[in-house]
């Protein structure tokens, strides 16, 4: 498995797949064709079918226009083999001959891949010699170490300062998304709710405001996404509020230290790149369910750390959170991260803290595993059609588009 820093990606949103990889992609592009006169880029599948409101072609265009002139062509009919999100990227000479071309894949969370491995990624080593949760958690029980301790083993000295920053920018989003008032821009017209419930939240008793606030900075740093604003890809830009709410939440209700909170950052990475490595955190690849399914085990992870949680009961957390989020679609109406996607981030935020309580009542034992969750995953978001999967063509997206 790659380092966590791939996992956790400090970025402007939309969306990570459709919004941070091309941009990335279109970045190196440019860098190694200084002196093309002209680029043509073609998105196919998804990327073309959602690109517009994701703003994919700006995302591209920001890149290379600064060297040469660029033509965006659009294949929404046309799915590559290896992902959904494909793009050929053409850079012209002054002839309008093609002197060089790059097709690359957008698999899910801002990383890329030419069509090796399955989520593999551009120019990363591997760092974790471990790839299921069942040997990590073997290993736990053998060393009577944590998840988090695995992960401070496996990667850089650096890595600590890192996911320092990914917290300061996580808190920073719920932040700015509960104190910003307005509309969420493209053609749906949305206010922005999380001032609203966050206000409201204080004049509940304290069960309920418990799950008014968590709303609250779901929504903050989801909308803060929707906006383009600064967010971290936990995994993925359009499941990016479920995390920093439930941690913020538990930080601000309960006083644990920053470095519990970093320690709980680093076994939800874990949980994610499991995912990521061993199936996917593509809308539209696998659905909905990789991402805030996904999202959600990897809350569920970090809260049943922070209280107390074994390994095993960490990993059942994890698992009951990507568990109840099989088979979700990925149908974004208008090809926007605003309808379903902001209000599933709130609602899996608390279905993260339930799998914590659950967890945390019972021994840890239960009968199908999280690495058997991630297989059914993966094999549930390759039968679900393609129009559920992030194309606007089926599901919500057909229904009440603009």
């Amino acid at each position: 498995m790659k380092s966590l820093r791939e996992i956790y990606r400090i970025g402007k949103g939309p969306s990570s797949s459709h919004t941070m990889g091309p941009q990335r992609a279109a970045r190196m592009f440019a860098g190694r064709n200084p002196g093309a006169r002209s680029f043509t880029v073609t998105l196919y599948g998804s990327l073309a079918a959602t690109g517009r409101g994701h703003m994919t072609d700006v995302a591209i265009m920001g890149e290379l226009e600064p060297v040469a002139p660029v033509s965006i062509v659009w294949q929404p009919q046309v799915f590559l083999p290896f992902h959904p999100n494909g793009m050929k990227l053409e850079a012209h000479d002054a002839e309008g001959r093609t002197a060089d071309e790059w097709t690359v894949y957008s698999v899910g969370g801002g990383a890329l891949s030419e069509g090796g491995a399955p989520g593999g990624v551009l120019d990363t080593p591997e760092v974790y010699d471990m790839n299921t949760m069942t040997e990590i958690m073997e290993w736990c029980d053998a060393t009577g170490r944590s998840y988090w301790e695995y992960v401070g083993m496996s990667e850089d000295g650096g890595i600590w300062d890192y996911l320092r920053e990914v917290w300061l920018t996580m808190q920073a989003a719920v932040e700015r998304g509960i104190n910003t008032e307005g509309r969420l821009p493209g053609p749906l017209n949305l206010m922005r709710k999380a001032p609203i419930y966050y206000v409201k939240a204080s004049g509940y008793k304290q069960s309920l405001q418990t799950r008014g606030l968590v709303y609250s900075y779901a929504l903050a740093v989801s909308e803060e996404n929707a906006s383009g604003g600064t967010i971290v890809t936990a995994p993925t830009c359009g499941a990016c509020g479920v995390l920093p709410a439930v941690l913020y939440h538990v930080y601000k209700g309960h006083a644990f230290s920053e470095e519990r909170i970093l320690h709980a950052l680093a076994t939800a990475g874990l949980i994610g790149n499991i995912v990521k490595h061993n199936a996917s955190i593509s809308g539209a690849d696998v659905g909905c369910q990789g991402e805030v399914g996904v999202a959600c085990a990897m809350a569920s992870g970090a809260a049943c750390q922070l209280f107390g949680g074994s390994p095993s009961q960490i990993e059942y957390a994890a698992e009951m959170g990507l568990e109840h989020h099989l088979g979700m679609t990925c149908d974004p109406v208008c090809g926007l991260v605003q309808i379903p996607c902001i209000e599933r981030n709130a609602f899996a935020a608390t279905r993260a803290l339930d799998a914590n309580l659950y967890a945390s009542f019972s021994d840890g034992t239960h009968r199908v595993s999280f690495d058997k969750v991630v297989a059914v995953m993966k094999q549930t978001g390759h039968d679900i059609p393609s129009l559920y999967k992030e194309t606007s063509e089926g599901g919500l997206a057909k229904g009440f588009g603009a």
